[in-house]
């Protein structure tokens, strides 16, 4: 079956990470996967609740932060898994240990190469606050070279609403280059916006789902311009279209 998550299209883009350590990205939607899924299973629900319905038009909120840095050391992961908190490694399953931190909450996937992923974060000061902090954490079980470098924001992903219902089978007729929408599969119809590049997961009940930005203006410029497209094809009360 299809989740949400891979319906939705998490706008992964990891440059060189992927060709280094694969199955990367399939660690990293599952990691992010659970709180994606439960955001869209809000807008799956509330899709025939006409109470769901907002009462204004509800600008992006950051939800998820994925970002990259390179610690410039080769680790021995076997060593960060014994001695730091909340460490999981698994080699046989993937080439990563996992460490997770509470405040600001974080997950960071550590190579052995020193690159670093890191998810959970709601907006980009906390994600490079979380990353300073693993670095420190990082020395402190004995890798004294370890440096904040090349820090960069991946994916940004958000969630707005407008407040009406939305013809998605309209706009996906309008939008066919744009857009794909199997209801039978997945509620929502995504829509791959390409200045900026951003997909948006839009939902009957006007929520939208907004990933893959690099930037949170992507996220809200993104949502800019797809608000009158919404509008466009508002479902009005009566059943009647515009």
């Amino acid at each position: 079956p299809v989740s949400p998550a891979e319906m939705a299209g998490l706008g992964l883009d990891l440059g060189g990470l992927m060709k280094d350590d694969s199955g990367l990205k399939s660690l990293l939607e599952e990691e992010i996967k659970d709180d994606l899924d439960e955001i869209v299973k809000q807008g799956r629900i509330s899709a025939s609740d006409e109470a769901s319905v907002t009462s204004q038009v509800t600008k992006p909120r950051l939800q998820n932060v994925i970002s990259t840095m390179n610690l410039q050391t080769e680790l021995d992961l076997k060593t960060i898994a014994l001695k730091a908190r909340n460490a999981e490694y698994n080699p046989k399953r993937f080439s990563a240990v996992v460490v997770r931190i509470r405040d600001p909450k974080t997950t960071a996937l550590i190579f052995q190469s020193g690159k670093v992923v890191l998810t959970g974060n709601q907006n980009p000061t906390l994600a490079k606050t979380a990353a300073k902090k693993f670095v420190r954490i990082i020395r402190k079980v004995g890798f004294q070279e370890a440096k904040f470098s090349q820090f960069k924001v991946q994916n940004i992903q958000g969630t707005a609403a407008v407040p009406y219902k939305v013809r998605l089978e309209s706009l996906h007729e309008s939008h066919y280059d744009y857009s794909t929408f199997e209801p039978d599969i997945f509620a929502g119809l995504v829509y791959r916006m390409v200045k900026p590049k951003v997909v948006l997961t839009i939902f009957v009940s006007g929520k939208v789902v907004l990933t893959g930005g690099k930037t949170p203006e992507d996220i809200y410029q993104a949502f800019e311009l797809i608000t009158p497209v919404l509008k466009e094809f508002e479902k009005k009360e009566n059943g009647m279209r515009k």
